[in-house]
């Protein structure tokens, strides 16, 4: 089976949230849902927020990624969680 590559864009409540905090726990989340995390980043986006850009890989078998998303989404001091790029590697 093939593997799906994915970067997940989660945008934190506010620019005090704990975002070393934030990261452990969405790694934990992609470690339940079978994932390998690949890469975590910070984008700034203004006035000292930053989303954390997340890049992880998961067998295909497991379908879409929309059940991680909205694990994620429900965090508390998370507004949102969106897939922003799902590509399908094969080798």
């Amino acid at each position: 089976m093939a593997q799906v590559y994915v970067k997940l864009k989660v945008m934190p409540e506010s620019p005090e949230t704990d975002l070393e905090a934030l990261k452990e726990a969405c790694k934990q989340k992609i470690k339940d849902f079978g994932g390998n995390l690949h890469n975590i980043e910070e984008l700034p986006i203004a006035f000292g927020l930053k989303a954390l850009i997340i890049t992880f890989a998961y067998d295909e078998k497991k379908g879409t990624p929309d059940a991680l998303e909205e694990d994620i989404a429900s965090l508390e001091q998370v507004t949102s969680a969106e897939a922003i790029d799902v590509r399908r590697g094969i080798g």
